[in-house]
């Protein structure tokens, strides 16, 4: 599809390709033009459907859209931005640079800019930042008559329809009505008598996160949020809650791997800031493994006696590891779908260690097992597999404590995850590997 749009641009069929963008979808033709060469991309980009560019504009990646700003005109700036639902827009100039966003504000209406410069106020991370207020609301004393009149009026510069809200003349919040519920009530019946007060809403200074275990709890499409005095200011759909799923899990994944988070993608991050997302981290670990080493050092007479423990060291560090990892994991996705709280601490623990006797008991046997076949010791046997169920069990112990507690002091529970966890448990699991060894093997 691609190459016809750049065919007819060369052919200067200007007709035939504006009727080609008509009729593609504006995700597809973002992703066509990621993959052309930038100056060719801006020429399709010129001659796209006007109430199609800003749609087209909103789906495309931050390098993109800064070149394009570019290479466009004051004018052409102002209409995307106008065009733009203020979520969108907000988002836009936070990843922009500061000659960029200076440019675009310079082109938009005072309007508008005031309500960007206001939602730039927001933390980062708060339900402030990512809110729209492309939102129909109702007053109280409208009938259903009135509220069909009033969303024919101003949906369709509305992010969404579906959802109405009802206010009172100070803006207070009372309650949500359906599209479906007033087209199923009589046209004299009252908003207020058919509106759900049963409200589900956010505060702009909460936390985006608390924002997305909502969603997903209640089956939501959108959201009101309001202020400190209950006043509505703002909704956020349910695209936005995905995005920052998507934000929140991509972030977890790199804390729980190691690695520093990055808003940028993948292919676009350049190796300098791969590496110093990761150095850090690396680092940290690297020190933190020389207590392995301390204990290992500490225990040298033992090795000495028994040099066949040191083959078992490997082993009984990585099941160890694995054990609390697994548990971490479970965890730290528990507490961010918020089915696992701090008071749930006990639950979760006694869980964990009866899950940890189970696994510590299949492992110790197959261990045990496996050392008598192969090495014909069964003082070794029984100190490694004994060894080997103990620090399961800690080890299981630790992955769920540590993330729970982590989050109770503010840390991300994800800090807490399979390299913190790894080192804790291995410097654990020797401790009692070589004190075993030394009383049972008497050493």
């Amino acid at each position: 599809m691609g190459k016809e749009i750049i065919k007819y641009k060369n052919d200067k069929d200007f007709a035939a390709a504006k009727q080609l963008l008509t009729d593609m979808n504006i995700v597809d033709i973002a992703e066509e033009l990621e993959e052309m060469d930038k100056h060719t991309a801006i020429e399709i980009f010129r001659i796209m459907p006007k109430d199609k560019a800003a749609d087209i504009f909103s789906y495309m990646s931050r390098d993109m859209r800064q070149f394009v700003v570019q290479g466009i005109t004051d004018f052409e700036i102002k209409e995307i931005i106008d065009d733009l639902f203020l979520d969108d827009a907000v988002d836009f100039i936070e990843e922009m640079p500061a000659n960029v966003v200076k440019r675009v504000l310079a082109n938009v209406t005072k309007e508008k800019r005031d309500l960007i410069n206001q939602f730039l106020q927001y933390p980062k991370d708060s339900v402030g930042s990512i809110m729209t207020v492309e939102f129909v609301d109702l007053k109280a004393d409208y009938t259903v008559q009135n509220a069909f009149e009033h969303i024919r009026k101003t949906g369709l510069d509305k992010e969404t329809i579906y959802t109405c809200y009802i206010i009172n003349s100070d803006r207070k919040l009372l309650g949500t009505v359906s599209v479906r519920a007033l087209l199923l009530a009589a046209q004299t019946q009252k908003v207020t008598d058919i509106m759900d007060a049963n409200l589900i809403f956010a505060n702009t200074t909460e936390d985006k996160e608390t924002l997305v275990i909502n969603f997903n709890k209640y089956d939501l499409i959108a959201m009101p949020v309001v202020d400190n005095e209950h006043r509505l200011v703002g909704i956020v759909t349910v695209d936005d809650a995905l995005e920052v799923q998507e934000q929140e899990a991509t972030e977890d994944i790199e804390i729980m791997a190691a690695v520093s988070p990055s808003e940028e993608p993948y292919l676009r991050t350049s190796v300098i800031k791969l590496a110093k997302n990761r150095i850090l981290w690396l680092m940290l670990l690297m020190l933190s493994a020389t207590l392995t080493g301390m204990v290992i050092s500490s225990f040298e007479d033992a090795l000495m006696v028994v040099p066949a423990l040191t083959a078992f060291i490997p082993m009984l560090m990585d099941t160890c590891g694995n054990s609390g990892s697994q548990t971490a994991v479970l965890v730290i996705r528990g507490m961010a779908l918020g089915e696992i709280k701090m008071s749930n601490l006990a639950i979760v623990w006694w869980k964990e260690v009866r899950v940890a006797v189970l696994c510590g008991a299949a492992l110790m046997l197959i261990n045990f097992t496996r050392i008598l076949l192969m090495n014909r010791d069964i003082v070794l046997a029984i100190t490694t597999s004994l060894a080997l169920y103990i620090t399961v069990i800690i080890a299981k112990t630790i992955g769920c404590i540590l993330p729970i507690f982590a989050k109770k002091f503010g840390l991300d529970p994800a800090v807490m995850a399979s390299p913190v966890i790894t080192t804790i448990s291995d410097v654990i699991s020797l401790i009692i590997f070589f004190n075993l060894a030394k009383v049972i093997m008497q050493i």
